[in-house]
């Protein structure tokens, strides 16, 4: 009787999922899942102390970012059936926190309104499918750099926290921490050149159990805590707003802001984790934009009314996909255990950072493979590629690589006389993106 109750299991997940179709099976996704989720349990930590800067509740933080991840994911999962999780964004919650509200000095309640129009403007964009339109008019060749851009994006973020890269110098190398870090790198190298199954997960759990048995990082106080945070202090709080500052000016202009930035974000991500993940079609198109696309604007949306920055598809998934994740199972498990982390926050809070790095860095020369397939040859694909997939670390945000890139390909293929090797939607994002500078610098 168990085992038929285990097989019509794996047929509903079959036919949910199209594990086969999809050459993977439950337990490989799981893992994934796993996998992604241990990667970016920080922004639990992390987002709900960068909003408390505003004056927002952190424990009514913590629940929203937790249930915006969650809900998120879940459209995902099923939606697009695609392995990428969503949270709220790192960058968009500085911009948030330090720029709409220390900065500008409106109230947290208007960021949080500003973040609900931008998910409504989203979610009409992608219906009537301009966002995915975006997303096909990006040549193949700053497909690969894009790739190639977020894996060393990844790679980047990974020595930064691990401390090994400080202020764009190379760390204390006599950092226990650091070596720790080190020691995680070459384990998980290992696992991975030796095709181990679960290797990033494994080294997770190795390298947080060796810091903890070493007291180099903290165990956790407590693994189960009933005492679930208030959601109410931030709860569509976007509502209590005046109406006259929500037809502002100001709003226009950081809506605006908001839009840009994480339209190319988004967009960079999707490109990315699916060329890594063998997602993309023989045009080089994601089959299933507009549902990846509709998951990710259904998050802002909810997360504003939750209480919560941007959500947006996370570089981390790239993590679970690297651990062999190809379906929305992989986002499915990751959003469960962005809700079972209301009860376990302790447990998840626990991984350290010296964990995480090593594998994003190892997830990072994963995906710097698709360099082999940019055309260096010609240098009006060469040159936008390099400075698609160059400036994205440099610049510490996706959405720049992304626009530099297509600015740059536009106006190298006009002024060599190739203007049929550009298409119309090129030329009209460009002309956004100088317009942009010039009046949002």
């Amino acid at each position: 009787m168990e085992m038929t109750s285990k097989s019509k299991k794996e047929n509903l997940l079959q036919k949910i999922f199209k594990l086969e179709e999809n050459n993977t099976d439950t337990k490989t996704e799981v893992m994934a899942g796993i996998t992604t989720f241990m990667t970016m349990a920080y922004i639990l930590v992390v987002n709900p102390s960068i909003l408390s800067q505003t004056g927002m509740d952190q424990g009514a933080v913590f629940v929203a970012t937790a249930l915006s991840a969650a809900i998120a994911t879940f459209f995902m999962g099923f939606l697009a059936n695609y392995p990428i999780a969503l949270a709220p964004g790192m960058g968009l919650n500085v911009f948030f926190a330090n720029t709409i509200v220390l900065q500008m000095g409106y109230s947290w309640q208007f960021a949080l309104m500003a973040v609900f129009i931008e998910g409504l403007i989203f979610i009409l964009l992608t219906v009537t499918d301009l966002r995915e339109k975006i997303i096909e008019c990006i040549p193949t060749n700053l497909k690969y750099a894009v790739t190639a851009g977020v894996g060393l994006f990844i790679a980047y973020i990974g020595l930064k926290n691990a401390s090994i890269i400080v202020d764009g110098s190379l760390g204390n190398m006599h950092d226990p921490l650091v070596i720790l870090t080190l020691f995680g790198l070459l384990v998980t190298g290992v696992l991975v050149a030796k095709n181990k199954k679960g290797a990033l997960l494994i080294s997770i759990v190795l390298i947080s159990v060796i810091g903890m048995a070493l007291k180099l990082v903290s165990l956790p106080e407590g693994i189960m805590s009933l005492n679930i945070p208030s959601l109410k202090p931030v709860f569509l709080q976007a509502f209590s707003v005046d109406p006259n500052e929500i037809f502002s000016l100001n709003m226009v202009i950081i809506v605006f802001t908001l839009l840009f930035v994480d339209l190319f974000d988004t967009v960079g991500c999707l490109v990315g984790v699916a060329e890594k993940g063998n997602l993309l079609d023989e045009n080089g198109n994601i089959p299933k934009a507009r549902e990846a696309l509709l998951a990710d604007a259904i998050g802002t949306t909810t997360g504003a009314l939750l209480g919560t920055s941007t959500v947006t598809s996370f570089i981390e998934s790239a993590s679970g996909i690297g651990e062999g994740g190809r379906t929305g199972l992989t986002a499915i498990t990751t959003g469960l255990l962005f809700i079972l982390s209301l009860l376990f926050s302790p447990l998840f809070v626990a991984i350290p950072t010296q964990a995480t790095s090593a594998v994003l860095i190892i997830v990072g020369v994963m995906m710097a493979g698709s360099l082999n397939k940019i055309d260096f040859s010609d240098f009006t694909n060469a040159i936008p590629a390099f400075i698609t997939f160059s400036f994205m670390p440099l610049t510490n945000s996706i959405g720049d690589g992304i626009i530099f890139g297509i600015l740059s390909y536009t106006l190298l293929k006009l002024a060599t006389n190739r203007k049929e090797e550009v298409n119309l939607s090129m030329i009209i994002l460009s002309i956004l993106f100088i317009i942009k500078f010039v009046l949002l610098g």
